[in-house]
């Protein structure tokens, strides 16, 4: 079943506290239902802010901080009330294809805290979940206002100088989702830095600041505070300036400036959850991550069996004849989908491309690329084909592009540089995956969208990128920085390569093949700049350093590997260092290990398995006495849940292993 939420408890103590009249602010205290976490509404002395602080065992992790909301229409300037508040308990979990758990627990403790705030009316809404805090706020109709224009800061407080691992700017003032994450003092944060936002608080405390269902608002990104010593201030994105590729909209505003509304909404609404992910380790808050998607609605799509995950392979040539070759290849290898990059429908990057024409791009086919044809050998082979649109086209032909690639037998959509930051590109990227939905297309968002849970609510977006993947050269070291930062938002679009050169910089082959592993995709892309050997020649480099997919018997491990998952967990989870990462689909195990710059022994602990069962685990390692193009090592070992097993890792090495 998918998608099914189980409620085993809902809406006791309901309406508890409840007051009559308007009462001075006091200390109001929701914990969690372990009671590890509590989220504590603070009692400001001027009774002027929203303050508030954030508990792990009794512990501050987050020190007295403030909640500003400015706006034009509603005055918000006056001091603090408390009217009512509401308590809830939920108890239930929830089922999911398409995910790195199948079963999700959902559990929390919330309070709906019913304010007047100068003039204004607003309800804070607050969970309290085992894996973190989370909050919102709500605008009521109210009398004098319709619609509002709404800016927003949020000053979190810090004891000390925590250090934190930030995605910095880049040129001209312009932040990516998929730049260098680096590790810098709290009081060294830049301006705009992206979210998840992890921050280590010292041994046996971890947490990250993130953002959860964001849909039609302008997104937040994270500066240096100047509220107390040690603050990281959280605003809106507005108008930020135009990059290379167009992709990013909107601007980063200095604590307490007000440069005009990041969002412009009809009353009543809510807004996005603020979240607070909290673990004693990264690798707890790794496991913990679907806290996020719980934030967000159920499955809007009632019959969910048209939605296929698997693995991708991209063909490049762009004509007929390499269509055939790797369809082909896709059926032989337990994969799903071939996706047609850009150069179809001509050049991508121009404002005149019109993708509801088959018009390849000189520089990048010679043609023919019969789309209908391809469609349909595709469906014989029980294979699915993904069309690559650049959103200058998708922005002014979606409506008409999704009944025409219905007609074709097209199964799925790659928006290329999608616009995100502010409220207009959110809104435009998250309307355009439901209407997608509506015409049973998958969708896979490139290149700076960083996932908030929409895919619970709406699981035809099956991945995104917001990553520094295999594209950008990144080292292993990244990589392991990537798993436990990045991924903590949700699946991210890698693009593994295998054969490329770019491979022996990055890191290694047996790394390589714990990537499926290690960095979750439902939609998981392999031999990013390869092709199958029956391929037709490209007319020129323009994809760099293109080799043909061999025979190498550890590819056996691509064609085996699921791409969702029943089970996870994190085995070694040592940021930049190493990661080992085993997952569960139904009866088999998979283990990815991507070790770092540092030789080691690593030493597996099989305890996970199921006792009195013997299993065999076919083990992939990096070995340069193998006389092959990849020097993978194959070995078959008998264990059980007993069972330990010694590998020893080189730098910038890793291991894959199948236990069956």
């Amino acid at each position: 079943m998918q998608n099914t939420v189980k409620t085993y408890l809902i809406g006791i103590a309901s309406m508890l506290f409840m007051f009559s009249g308007i009462q001075k602010p006091k200390e109001i205290e929701l914990k969690s239902p372990d009671g590890s976490n509590t989220f504590l509404l603070e009692n400001s002395k001027d009774e002027s802010e929203i303050r508030f602080s954030v508990l792990h065992n009794n512990q501050e992790l987050i020190l007295p901080s403030s909640l500003k909301l400015i706006s034009e229409e509603l005055n918000f300037s006056g001091k603090l009330s408390i009217l009512k508040t509401e308590k809830t308990k939920i108890r239930q979990e929830w089922n999911s294809d398409f995910s790195e758990l199948s079963t999700i627990p959902d559990n929390y403790n919330q309070i709906k805290i019913y304010l007047k705030k100068g003039d204004a009316y607003v309800s804070l809404i607050c969970r309290a979940y085992n894996e973190g805090i989370a909050f919102s706020y709500e605008i009521p109709e109210q009398s004098g206002a319709l619609e509002v224009g709404l800016e927003e800061n949020i000053s979190y407080n810090f004891k000390e100088d925590y250090k934190l691992w930030s995605t910095p700017k880049r040129e001209k003032g312009v932040l990516t989702a998929q730049g260098e994450i680096k590790k810098i003092p709290l009081s060294q944060l830049k301006l705009g830095c992206e979210r998840p936002l992890l921050i280590d608080m010292g041994e046996g405390s971890k947490i990250a600041l993130a953002e959860a269902k964001l849909v039609d608002y302008a997104r937040l990104s994270y500066s240096k505070g100047s509220s107390s010593a040690y603050s990281i201030l959280s605003t809106l994105d507005g108008e930020m300036g135009t990059p290379k590729q167009d992709t990013i909209t909107g601007a980063i505003i200095s604590e307490g400036s007000f440069s005009g509304p990041k969002v412009y909404k009809k009353l009543p609404f809510q807004s996005p959850w603020r979240v607070v992910m909290i673990g004693k380790t990264e690798s707890e808050l790794l496991e913990n991550n679907y806290i996020i998607q719980n934030l967000n609605d159920p499955s809007e799509i009632k019959n969910e069996s048209w939605i296929k995950p698997g693995k991708v392979l991209r063909e490049t040539t762009l004509t007929t004849d390499g269509a055939y070759s790797a369809i082909n290849f896709v059926a032989e290898h337990n994969m799903q989908y071939v996706l047609f990059d850009a150069g179809w429908y001509g050049n991508e990057m121009s404002n005149n491309s019109d993708a509801t024409t088959i018009t390849p791009d000189p520089k990048r086919s010679k043609g023919p690329f019969e789309i209908e044809s391809i469609c349909k050998y595709a469906d014989d082979k029980c294979v699915k084909v993904i069309l690559y649109v650049n959103r200058r086209a998708l922005e002014k032909q979606l409506d008409e592009v999704l009944p025409l690639f219905k007609k074709w037998g097209v199964s799925g959509i790659k928006f290329g540089f999608v616009r995100v930051g502010d409220q207009d590109a959110t809104n435009w990227l998250h309307e355009a995956i439901k209407k997608a939905a509506a015409y049973e297309m998958i969708v896979d968002v490139h290149d700076e969208y960083r996932p908030t849970g929409f895919s619970r609510t709406y699981p035809n977006l099956l991945t995104q990128e917001g990553i520094a993947g295999d594209e950008t050269s990144v080292s292993n070291e990244h990589t392991l920085i990537t798993m436990f930062t990045r991924m903590l938002a949700g699946a991210a679009d890698n693009t593994v390569c295998y054969y490329n050169g770019r491979v022996d910089k990055m890191g290694s082959r047996a790394s390589q093949l714990a990537k499926t592993v290690c960095l979750f995709s439902p939609l998981q892309f392999l031999y990013w700049y390869d092709k199958p050997a029956s391929s037709p020649e490209k007319l020129d480099g323009l994809w760099g350093d293109t080799k043909h997919i061999g025979s190498e018997p550890e590819l056996a491990f691509f064609d085996g590997v699921p791409t969702t998952w029943d089970e996870t967990k994190v085995l070694i989870g040592e940021i930049g260092r190493l990661g080992v990462i085993a997952r569960r689909k139904g009866k088999q195990w998979f283990i990815g290990g991507i070790n770092g710059t540092e030789e080691r022994n690593v030493t597996l602990d099989f305890s996970f398995l199921d006792e009195n069962k013997q299993y065999t685990a076919t083990v992939y390692t990096d070995d340069k006495t193998v006389k092959t193009r990849t020097h993978v090592k194959i070995e078959e070992v008998k264990i059980t849940s007993d069972s330990t097993l010694e590998l020893k890792v080189l730098s910038n090495n890793g291991f894959a292993i199948q236990i069956d």
